[in-house]
């Protein structure tokens, strides 16, 4: 997960928009809330693009809440049940929440920072068996029959956000060129 300025998973991740709260009055700038007023004033809300409101948070200009899909709600849902999450659908059609999720707490104080990132990670520990199983499944299949898979194990396909679908993909890989191995020894132990 590369937070490299050129990168383009990186700028996918941070294409969203942050409810912020300006702490104190702006001149000149009140053009960003669609008005014809020419100064932001103390606590108006404006919506701002990730990079706009992260330079304004971390220098204390404005503030925001955690976004809805680091909420307390999607916490709740993800204590429950990690695998029946969609991920995917919280940060738009495909999107990167995890890699959003930490360009998010490298802005926030130390305490909702570090409650941030113990969800990215205890979500991306509890998703990361079924990942792996479905990876291996898809892997080991014969294509040439139909597809025997549930709805859950389709749900949570649909479900995998970018770095889980890199990691599918790796893990498909992975395990073909496995079985490419073991075919192509007789399935000898050992290779002989």
């Amino acid at each position: 997960m590369d937070d490299d300025y050129y990168s383009l998973n990186s700028i996918l991740a941070e294409n969203h928009k942050l409810s912020c709260s300006f702490t104190l009055d702006v001149e000149g700038l009140g053009y960003l809330e669609g008005g014809t007023e020419n100064n932001i004033h103390q606590h108006s809300k404006v919506e701002l693009p990730f990079w706009l409101a992260q330079t304004l948070s971390l220098n204390e200009f404005t503030t925001f809440p955690l976004p809805p899909p680091y909420s307390n709600r999607v916490k709740a849902a993800l204590n429950a049940s990690a695998q029946s999450v969609k991920l995917s659908n919280l940060v738009g059609g495909n999107g990167w929440w995890y890699r959003w999720g930490r360009r998010i707490a490298d802005v926030l104080d130390d305490e909702p920072q570090a409650d941030l990132l113990n969800t990215l990670l205890k979500a991306f520990i509890n998703r990361l068996p079924a990942l792996q199983d479905l990876s291996a499944h898809h892997a080991s299949a014969d294509h040439t029959l139909p597809e025997s898979s549930t709805s859950t194990t389709e749900t949570f396909r649909d479900g995998m956000e970018g770095d889980e679908r890199e990691l599918f993909a790796i893990g498909q890989e992975s395990g073909k060129m496995t079985r490419n191995w073991y075919d192509s020894n007789g399935g000898k132990k050992g290779g002989r």
